[in-house]
């Protein structure tokens, strides 16, 4: 039975640190914590440390996201190298068939050439025919996926015939300068001072990490967005 989704899933698995562990860290060469300091201050030294662009402090706080995302989200998350992802392997395990299938709200057309261009609505005639084409190839490349299994044939070889609107799901740890890195690019804000482009699945990822990541580190996530939404 083929599932056809149109949304990630991003969860917080777990979380190292606080907005405290970040001002001990950048106190660290004074030998100081920042315990003494009540929440204005501690608010003040945070917005410090982002407005001057001091990253390594917010190094050493992480988040543990679990994903589940189409496996061209996948590869655009996996460009932001300062991280680590353990990933469900097609090798060892068989391949459920869930599938990414955008629905009717989603911007089909791009107006405009690389690196100035914006999407449009699409006519209903080109949802259909997208849709149409994707549940098509769902079903025939995951037939013949099975098809392959069937016969004996390896599952790291099997795989190769799936598309990339496959969904996959794992782990990705990320510390919070490499965090607010990502979120810098694959969100669209209007206060950010160098405004994203991002791909629209890939932004509803990352609007999932931004809200754990405000849930977990309030001060920061505060500073991150008074000035500018830029990483240190």
């Amino acid at each position: 039975m083929i599932t056809y989704r149109n949304d990630v899933t991003i969860l917080l698995d777990d979380s190292m640190g606080n907005d405290a562990k970040v001002i001990r860290m950048a106190k660290a060469s004074i030998k100081k914590t920042g315990g003494d300091m009540n929440e204005a201050a501690r608010q003040g030294f945070i917005d410090f440390l982002l407005r001057e662009r001091h990253g390594v402090p917010f190094e050493h706080c992480a988040i543990t996201f679990y994903f589940e995302l189409p496996i061209f989200v996948m590869r655009q998350l996996a460009k932001h190298r300062i991280s680590s992802i353990s990933e469900a392997s097609g090798r060892y395990v068989e391949l459920e068939p869930v599938f990414y299938l955008p629905n009717e709200d989603r911007n089909l057309v791009q107006v405009g050439k690389a690196g100035a261009y914006q999407f449009e609505a699409g006519t209903p005639r080109q949802h259909g025919q997208t849709q149409a084409a994707i549940r098509l190839s769902a079903r025939d490349q995951f037939r013949r996926y099975r098809e392959l299994l069937d016969a004996g044939v390896a599952r790291e070889i099997a795989r190769s015939v799936l598309p990339v609107s496959l969904y996959t799901s794992g782990y990705i740890t990320v510390n919070l300068r490499s965090l607010m890195n990502l979120l810098s690019l694959r969100t669209a804000k209007d206060n950010a001072t160098i405004k994203g482009h991002p791909q629209h699945e890939i932004e509803l990822m990352a609007e999932g990490m931004e809200r754990i990541f405000a849930e977990e580190f309030p001060q920061v996530h505060a500073a991150f967005e008074k000035h500018g939404r830029v990483a240190p």
